[in-house]
């Protein structure tokens, strides 16, 4: 502890999510320490270089309570030859660095993990579940089911507890694939073929990301805890476009293609996993989140229009 704050070391803090979870811990009584791997800009940052199994984390885990560890490899562009890549940074980056949490005397670590590790849609099945069986896709998906196991493994006999959260989309000012995608696409007024798809899908501003990272810092709980968290509502794809055209203060271009389509299209062009996240369904069973005592505290209009007041 920092003058009788607690201490919390942030991972990926320059990202997306690292921007927005940062200040809301600070403004919250945490001591922020950020994992740079550039040299620091103040005496909070510690640079670590590279993410991998050999990152020396000796002064960045120095006194500190807790650990929130937001980076990863998400992209990359010839997936199917990084498989030692997402090893590396997902898998063996992470362990790496709970080991020295562990070794540090660290007593919370957060891991933001994926939906993926259930799988890309849930068409005709019953709402996702912490306790499913994975059903990994992708590398970046098995990565995170990978270091999700290796967490578990971890924490009995440690002395830190581990919170595991599995995100939809996130969005928010900043937020890159698909929302920067339809975002760009809903400003410039392209027209869309999405309005006959009558899927139902969850998604996650990342004011609610943070709002989650800050209640589990205050309120652990079990040694090992898996939460799947968005907001409150759950949509369509052309729901999600209106509101996000509303947000916009600008009318949704969308007109109908079958789905069949549709599906043919993107297979052929190689985008599988964009046939899947823009036609099928993905719900979230979020009652483990209610039951713990949190709720969403940014509705999903009120997400959008943060999204581009400060995109």
């Amino acid at each position: 502890m920092t003058d009788g704050r607690p201490t919390v070391l942030v991972t990926g803090a320059n990202g997306f999510v690292g921007r927005h979870v940062v200040p809301l811990l600070a403004s919250n009584g945490w001591v922020v320490r950020r994992a740079v791997r550039h040299p620091p800009r103040d005496a909070n940052d510690v640079e670590i270089g590279t993410l991998g199994p050999a990152t020396d984390w000796g002064a960045a885990l120095d006194g500190v309570d807790a650990v929130v560890h937001l980076a990863a490899r998400v992209h990359h562009q010839d997936e199917e030859h990084a498989i030692e890549l997402y090893h590396n940074v997902n898998v063996g980056g992470t362990l790496h660095l709970a080991r020295g949490a562990v070794a540090a005397g660290v007593k919370h670590f957060i891991f933001i993990s994926t939906i993926l590790v259930h799988g890309r849609s849930n068409n005709g099945r019953p709402p996702f579940r912490e306790d499913d069986v994975l059903t990994p896709r992708g590398l970046y998906g098995m990565s995170k089911a990978a270091a999700e196991g290796g967490l578990r493994e971890l924490v009995p006999g440690s002395g830190m507890r581990v919170t595991v959260i599995r995100p939809p989309l996130i969005y928010g000012a900043g937020a890159k694939g698909n929302f920067a995608l339809l975002e760009k696409a809903v400003k410039r007024r392209i027209p869309l073929p999405l309005a006959n798809i009558q899927n139902r899908r969850a998604f996650l501003s990342v004011q609610n990301l943070a709002a989650f990272v800050l209640f589990r810092l205050t309120n652990p709980g079990a040694d090992f805890d898996v939460f799947l968290v968005a907001d409150s509502e759950q949509v369509s794809t052309p729901q999600f476009i209106e509101r996000l055209a509303r947000a916009a203060q600008t009318a949704p271009r969308l007109f109908s293609l079958p789905k069949p389509v549709l599906s043919t299209l993107f297979r052929l062009s190689g985008r599988k996993e964009i046939d899947d996240s823009l036609l099928g369904s993905l719900e979230l069973d979020l009652s483990k989140a209610a039951a713990s005592g949190w709720q969403p505290p940014v509705s999903l209009d009120e997400g959008l229009k943060l999204a581009l007041d400060h995109g």
